[in-house]
């Protein structure tokens, strides 16, 4: 017979990351059944540590106002009891206000350096909490955890005790024997919940309840939605749970930015993360200006473009699609904040809209255009689209791509107005056509016209598509910023036309669609990140730096752009970068020397209000996807 020896210790200082790998996380709509629905003692469902866990009882106490738990734990042969009381009382904020003033009065009467600093903590995390009871409408309440590690003799039994310690001491946890108190302590801890006043003075501490009610009662390690795929691991260990279409307060879109230096795990992350949108029916969608995701799509059997000039992947200009309309736009007219919504887009046709936009378009192709130049060029088009039978009042969803002009055809517009206009010119006259003209030849039958002269080939009939546009390096500033800003809104177009079908546009590389003198190119990206929460559609942003994006030309669209997206992935930066992203989410100083640090694969992970240190452990089966251009 074997004789079991154990003795009692109390958690004195509550930390969220309490057991961490110890215990077992209970899933919280059990945890709400059994101790509101039964009110008695039962089993509850656990995740992480199942196979540790030898028994669990779950109860009310009626008597106290309070829930209690009693688990024991075996691993290898190492035994422990865990018991945590959680409470909620009337009296607590009393309690806790007489506690702040008791503090305050202790630091200022103590002589001691190191007593003084520890009681205007204790007031300072007093005031904190008051401050959250206040502002949040958050509820308080007491929770009390009570270890037992357990031995078959005193030698085994301070080897439980040691790794229990060590294991709380990492996750910031204080423990104090319960001396002379062991006898009570075994009762406290008992499944009979006999409470012991002296163990609870110990004990107890003050806490929001969403602390432990969230993932009930070691919420600590991680963070679960019950739903989406498993991203990344936070500092302790625990498991990062995402569904990044999920709806709450503080996350009311499916936008991400993922921002940091090259070589420290953003594609990688991505990748990792576009993956498990994929298993999850999303439809993606790839602005690609590296070929970094070709190896992946052609994994996933997708459809990979050569956005870059290829027949099959081409966008006319000249099509007319919908343009992200602003519900939420003020009225200032002559705000570029307010692009495209000076009349919120009401009473507006598609091809109204549509002329604005290619007013951007060909600002972005073509920016030695002077406003009469702009003026004439605008009203060949519309007079080219009457002559194609298009119309003010044209639905445009009715027609085919080949029904639309092309750049060609506005070429032959521009010469035949070149050629009237040469009849009565004078010697001393320009011809502004001429002009206008020598700017379209390229487009209309030169080097871009692979870009754009001839029907819309471009299609998203596959789950997965990557538009490459590397091939376009080689091309003038010009011809890159007009093709991305095409690229972003024929993407748009597929986003918004079912709000039932999941879309992520995953713009990578993002600082090449930003053009400070033409700022609408950006202003259209905004759009879209305010626009596409109402159509089941969401945004990445990944670049290497936020310096770009709050350049004084646009950063008011690119600080909006970065701000946003409810889930940020910051890898790590130095100088100017660095001081830019502490300004603008506002780091605090331990988050900026995680940044700092620049560990490959270490990030801070903003989800929703919500901040994580993590590391993106990405499984060995999803690395056969990833390829070898960039995110190994």
């Amino acid at each position: 017979m074997h004789v079991i020896i154990a003795y009692t210790l109390v958690i004195i200082c509550y930390n969220k990351t309490l057991i961490g790998g110890i215990i077992m996380l209970i899933q919280e709509r059990e945890i709400r059944r059994v101790v509101k629905d039964e009110k008695e003692y039962r089993y509850g469902r656990f995740m992480d540590m199942k196979e540790y866990l030898e028994r669990m009882t779950i109860s009310y106490d009626e008597n106290n106002h309070c829930y209690r738990i009693n688990a024991r734990i075996s691993m290898s042969n190492d035994k422990l009891i865990v018991s945590m009381k959680i409470s909620q009382d009337g009296e607590i904020i009393q309690s806790l206000n007489y506690n702040i003033n008791t503090y305050a009065q202790e630091a200022e009467m103590a002589k001691d350096r190191l007593k003084k600093q520890r009681a205007e903590k204790s007031a300072k995390d007093g005031e904190m909490l008051m401050k959250q009871i206040d502002q949040n409408g958050e509820n308080v309440g007491e929770l009390s955890v009570t270890i037992v590690p357990m031995g078959e003799d005193r030698e085994s039994l301070k080897k439980v005790e040691q790794k229990m310690r060590g294991t709380c001491g990492m996750a910031h946890c204080k423990i104090r024997n319960l001396s002379f108190f062991q006898q009570d302590g075994l009762k406290h801890i008992s499944p009979f919940h006999m409470e012991v006043p002296e163990i609870s003075k110990v004990s107890n501490r003050v806490m929001p309840l969403r602390s432990y009610i969230g993932g009930f009662p070691f919420s600590s390690s991680g963070y679960n939605d019950n739903s989406g795929f498993y991203v990344a691991k936070d500092a302790s260990g625990g498991l990062v749970i995402l569904d990044f279409w999920k709806r709450e307060n503080d996350r009311t879109n499916s936008n991400m930015v993922i921002m940091g230096q090259p070589g420290l795990g953003k594609s990688a992350a991505t990748k990792h993360i576009t993956l498990g949108l994929y298993m999850l029916g999303t439809k993606l969608i790839f602005i690609d200006p590296e070929t970094e995701y070709k190896e992946l799509c052609q994994e996933l059997n997708g459809t990979w473009l050569n956005a870059g000039g290829s027949p099959n992947a081409r966008v006319n200009p000249l099509q007319i699609m919908p343009v992200p309309r602003n519900d939420d736009a003020k009225t200032e007219e002559n705000d570029l904040y307010n692009y495209y919504d000076k009349d919120d887009g009401h009473g507006l046709g598609d091809m109204a809209l549509y002329i604005k936009h290619l007013e951007t378009f060909f600002s972005l192709y073509l920016p030695s255009l002077d406003d009469f130049l702009r003026a004439d060029l605008k009203d060949t088009i519309i007079e080219l689209y009457h002559d194609f039978g298009i119309t003010w009042d044209t639905d445009v969803k009715k027609l085919k791509p080949t029904d639309f002009p092309y750049m060609e055809h506005l070429y032959a517009k521009i010469k035949e107005k070149e050629a009237e206009v040469e009849k009565t010119r004078k010697e001393a006259d320009t011809n502004e056509y001429a002009k206008l003209a020598k700017l379209l030849k390229d487009a209309s039958e030169g080097a871009d016209s692979m870009l754009w002269n001839g029907p819309t080939t471009l299609k998203a009939d596959n789950q997965c598509v990557v538009l490459d546009t590397f091939s376009l390096q080689s091309s003038s500033e010009n011809t890159k910023r007009a093709q991305y800003f095409l690229l972003q809104t024929w993407a748009w177009n597929i986003m918004s036309a079912d709000r039932t079908e999941k879309v992520q546009l995953i713009c990578d590389e993002a600082y090449l669609q930003i053009d400070p003198e033409v700022p609408q190119s950006l202003v259209f990206l905004r759009n879209v990140a305010k626009r596409d929460r109402k159509y089941e559609a969401g945004l990445i942003i990944i670049s290497h730096s936020v310096v770009d994006f709050l350049d004084p030309r646009v950063k008011m669209y690119g600080q909006a752009l970065l701000d946003t997206p409810c889930y940020k992935i910051l890898f790590g930066s130095d100088g100017r970068n660095l001081k830019e992203t502490t300004d603008l989410y506002n780091l605090t100083e331990a988050e900026q020397e995680l940044l700092e640090s620049k560990q490959r694969a270490h990030a801070l992970f903003v989800i929703g209000s919500k901040r994580l240190h993590v590391n993106f452990e990405i499984p060995e089966y999803k690395w056969q996807y990833f390829g070898s251009a960039g995110g190994r």
